[in-house]
């Protein structure tokens, strides 16, 4: 049973491991975003940021929901959240250990 959960969890890192995907994350931790505020955020093509997403929802990391012509999203699962804040606080501070 732990071996599914370790592969999972594998899968899970993979999935957020590229610096794009780490960027939007980051972004979407405390929000909502359109894809075209997350494409002007990471300045990147529409086209490379469509890939990243498809990415993210695959694993079901993030979730989106349809308005209109826009397509917003948010962060699936709180743990996410949370995994996104730890790394942040242990990696992006600016006090060196």
């Amino acid at each position: 049973m732990i071996y599914q959960q370790v592969e999972d969890l594998a899968l899970l890192l993979k999935s957020i491991s590229h610096p794009i995907r780490l960027k939007i994350l980051c972004l979407l931790q405390d929000q909502e975003l359109s894809v075209s505020e997350i494409r002007e955020s990471v300045e990147t093509s529409g086209a490379n940021i469509t890939q990243h997403l498809n990415i993210l929802r695959n694993q079901g990391v993030i979730v989106f929901r349809k308005d209109a012509n826009f397509i917003y999203n948010r962060i699936a699962d709180e743990r996410i959240i949370s995994l996104m804040q730890t790394m942040q606080q242990i990696f992006c501070s600016n006090d060196p250990e």
